[in-house]
């Protein structure tokens, strides 16, 4: 008996790596595939390899290709659902794979058009397609949807994942956003499921995410005479070679060499050590799995199978699992509690404040207070801050509270991009407008950095308070809490340790798993202390300071 015989499966990403893996393991097990991707070359290779498995074990199955579909793409997806839905098909599996490395490189030099492609990708693209996968999905159908550990928290830690903040924001959401649709979709019998594997062998995290990690480390602490913007140009040449034969080495150097007017040598060199640097990488984060050993994309296909199993889809809902592979060790980066700061430190200070006009009733709560305390406000457009402001001390950034809707996946595609602006994009904008203003050019220039000062404040959506909060009102609100924990963490590790400044990003994220209402006194507590000297050398990035635990 083949195990997945008269069932259908659709993968996105479909036509290469982790995603051709997972559809190939289905289609070994009697399943008929959908197959969808951006390149059209990749997909029919991968369809033809599926042909060869469906004829030797005589299953009866069918692959069907859509190619030119970006999960990022409104009318693509919800046109590929549609002819589905036309043709009768009903879809037993569907899994959320697809995805992009995104930009490589510390978030005050990554340019925003490529943070916001990364979350349309990965975020929107899982909603989008989880969304328009309901018209072709009955009860015992499942959602799988793969994400990565770097996003999940233990009690009081939160990974950053440096040069990766627009993913791991993804990343972040998507783990709560499995937990949400698990909550939404009980009554139509669909199971919503996660995963985080770990670490996996793959053509990206060798020759695209390594490289990259390793070419952004030297163009912030310098190799040889170069410059950061010559060591990103010479980089941008080169990598592509990692891998090649001698011979090809050779001649790309020359050729990087003739077009940017270098030394061969000085080329040379800086491949070399990229490439020594990508592999200590590599090594260092083997060295925190218990077996040294990275998954293989087969193993990770045989995890899907596994969570698509009827019994076991229904014993893991909701959970995202497995929760850790890898002892990825931090510090500790959650506060529940602030530390009482007598000394008023908002006197003299001036603070750049930003908000939608709907979100006023906190905003002038705390601004009121700051201008008692001494301190100076401006208010500005989170889309259209000046970075050339200057003397600004402190940018906080409202987000605004999540507002009533009914479900998640209920949401029009525009009612979605919105939400995602507003606790994503926005934030986003706003800091690296902030970090613009407190160190002008250092985009270009990561030395621009050292001993700048600034603080950069967001401030996230409130948990819902009442008595009786039911877990699928808190779970909305978690998918852009989600997005934002790791974003912060992940920023404000690149700030100090990597770019060595004073600059500093902050979340506060207001009210209590138990409901209680936030307290303003407690969210401007919070900024008197952050704008302290205790809290330059502190290691916690992520304050709920309503919460008593």
């Amino acid at each position: 008996m083949l195990k997945f015989q008269n069932k259908t499966v659709l993968v996105t990403g479909s036509g290469t790596g982790i995603g051709q893996a997972i559809t190939k393991k289905f289609v070994e097990n009697g399943a008929s595939a959908i197959i969808l991707g951006r390149r059209k070359e990749p997909l029919e290779e991968t369809a033809k390899m599926l042909e060869e498995i469906i004829k030797e074990k005589q299953s009866d199955a069918t692959i069907k290709i859509f190619d030119g579909v970006d999960v990022s793409d409104e009318k693509a997806v919800t046109d590929m659902f549609d002819a589905l839905k036309s043709e009768n098909v009903n879809l037993d599996v569907v899994v959320n794979n697809a995805g992009v490395s995104g930009p490589v490189t510390c978030f005050s030099h990554a340019p925003m058009g490529e943070f916001r492609s990364t979350v349309d990708i990965h975020l929107t693209g899982t909603f989008w397609t989880s969304v328009q996968a309901l018209k072709v999905m009955k009860e015992g159908a499942k959602i799988i949807t793969i994400s990565t550990f770097f996003a999940e928290e233990r009690p009081l830690e939160q990974r950053p994942y440096r040069f990766r903040s627009p993913y791991t924001a993804s990343q972040g959401a998507k783990n709560r956003l499995v937990e949400a649709m698990s909550w939404e979709l009980t009554e139509k019998g669909i199971i919503s499921i996660g995963t985080n594997p770990g670490p996996v062998h793959s053509d990206r995290i060798y020759k695209t995410v390594y490289p990259k990690a390793a070419s952004e480390f030297l163009r912030v602490s310098g190799f040889e005479n170069l410059t950061p913007v010559e060591v990103e140009a010479a980089n941008n040449e080169i990598l592509g070679l990692l891998g090649e034969d001698n011979e090809t080495v050779k001649a790309g150097i020359k050729s990087a060499a003739q077009k940017l007017g270098k030394d061969e040598t000085t080329l040379t060199s800086l491949l070399d050590k990229v490439k020594s640097i990508a592999e200590k990488i590599q090594k260092n984060t083997s060295t925190m799995i218990p077996d040294q050993q990275f998954l293989s994309q087969g193993q990770v296909a045989t995890t899907v199978l596994t969570l698509s199993d009827d019994e076991q889809a229904k014993i893991l809902n909701g959970k995202v699992i497995p929760g850790d592979r890898v002892f990825y060790p931090v510090k500790s980066h959650v506060a529940s509690s602030v530390p009482k700061v007598e000394k008023n430190n908002l006197d003299g200070k001036t603070c750049m404040v930003t908000y939608l006009n709907e979100d006023t009733q906190r905003v002038n709560s705390l601004t009121s207070i700051i201008e008692a305390r001494g301190g100076k406000i401006i208010r500005g457009d989170p889309l259209d801050l000046n970075p050339e402001e200057k003397d600004v001390d402190l940018y906080i950034h409202f987000t605004g509270n999540v507002p009533n809707f009914s479900k998640l996946t209920e949401l029009s595609r525009s009612e979605w991009d919105k939400l995602v602006r507003k606790f994503i994009g926005d934030p986003a904008m706003v800091a690296r407008q902030a970090i613009s203003g407190f160190v002008p050019k250092g985009d270009l220039d990561p030395r621009a950095f050292k001993d700048a000062r600034g603080r950069i404040v967001i401030i996230g959506p409130d948990l819902p308070a009442g008595k009786k909060v039911s877990g699928h009102e808190r779970a909305k609100v978690e998918v852009f809490r989600g997005a934002l924990r790791p974003f912060a963490t992940t920023v404000n590790q690149e700030l100090s340790d990597v770019l060595k400044s004073n600059v500093r990003m902050f979340l506060i994220l207001p009210g209590t798993v138990d409901g209680k209402e936030p307290n303003d006194e407690n969210i401007m507590n919070t900024i008197n202390y952050l704008m302290s000297d205790e809290s330059q050398s502190s290691s916690e990035v992520i304050f709920c300071p309503d919460e008593t635990r």
